[in-house]
C-alpha cells in the first residue's frame, strides 16, 4: 500500500525539501513544491496525491493560506511543518484544514510514523464497504465517502470524514476527547491533545450542523465527550 503512496513536500528552503526527500522517497513516491501557489498547481494537475507535508512559515502565501486554498478542491490529509510550537499555531494549522502538526527540529522516526498514520487513515476510509446512513440532516454514503448535508455535498477533511465515521460507529455512546484521539489520530492521549479533538469538532461542526452553536448531529456531553444520538 504505501510503496505506491504520492507525497507532495511543500517548503521555501531547497534544503529542507530535500532532506524530507531522502527521508521519505524509499518508502514512497515524492514530489516538491518552492511555494504554496506550486503546490497548488500540482495538486489541480495530481489530484491522486495521497498526503501533503506542508511547512506553515513560507513567504507570500504561507502555509496556513496554502491549506485554506486546497480545501476548496482537496481532502487530502495535510500534515504541517512549522518552527513553531505554541499551542495557538496549532488551532490555526487545524482551523485552516490540516489533519496533524509536526515541529521543527523532529527525528525521521516521527516523522514517518505520522506519514504513516495519516496514510493509513486515509487510504482505509476511501475503501469502505458501501451503506448509507442518514442522522437529521446530514446524508453519509460510505463506499463514496461522501456527505451531503440538507441535500448539498459537504467537503471533509480525511481527519474530519474519520472523527464522524468513528462517532457514527459508536453511535448512542459517549466518546471521549481521548477515545478521539488515540482512534483518529493512532497516537497516545497526552496534555493538549483535547484542544486538537476540539477544533476538530468545531471546524466539522460547522460543516454538517445548521446551527454550529446549538448542534443537533454532534451533541457534547459536559465532562465526558461528544455524542451522536
Amino acid at each position: 500500500m504505501s510503496a505506491h503512496a504520492r507525497i507532495l513536500i511543500v517548503d521555501d528552503d531547497p534544503d529542507i525539501r530535500k532532506v524530507l526527500q531522502l527521508l521519505l522517497q524509499e518508502k514512497y513516491f515524492v514530489a516538491q513544491a518552492a511555494d504554496g501557489q506550486a503546490a497548488l498547481d500540482y495538486m489541480r494537475g495530481n489530484p491522486d496525491t495521497d498526503l501533503v507535508v506542508l511547512d506553515v512559515m513560507m513567504p507570500g502565501m504561507d502555509g496556513i493560506q496554502t491549506c485554506q486554498a486546497l480545501r476548496e478542491f482537496s481532502p487530502v490529509p495535510v500534515l504541517f511543518l512549522t518552527a513553531k510550537s505554541a499551542e495557538e499555531d496549532r488551532v490555526c494549522a487545524y482551523e485552516s484544514g490540516g489533519d496533524d502538526f509536526l515541529s521543527k527540529p523532529f527525528s525521521q522516526a516521527e516523522l514517518l510514523a505520522k506519514v504513516s498514520s495519516l496514510l493509513r487513515r486515509y487510504q482505509e476510509y476511501r475503501g469502505k464497504p458501501a451503506s448509507v446512513l442518514t442522522v437529521d440532516q446530514m446524508e453519509v454514503d460510505f463506499a463514496g465517502r461522501s456527505v451531503k448535508c440538507a441535500g448539498k455535498s459537504v467537503t471533509l477533511t480525511d481527519t474530519e470524514y474519520a472523527i464522524l465515521e468513528y462517532m457514527l460507529k459508536n453511535r448512542g455512546t459517549v466518546v471521549t476527547a481521548a477515545d478521539l484521539y488515540e482512534s483518529v489520530w493512532g497516537e497516545r492521549f497526552l496534555s493538549g491533545s483535547g484542544n486538537t479533538v476540539m477544533v476538530h469538532v468545531l471546524n466539522l461542526r460547522r460543516k454538517i450542523e445548521e446551527n454550529p452553536s446549538s448542534p443537533k448531529i454532534i451533541r457534547t456531553v459536559w465532562g465526558r465527550g461528544y455524542q451522536i444520538d
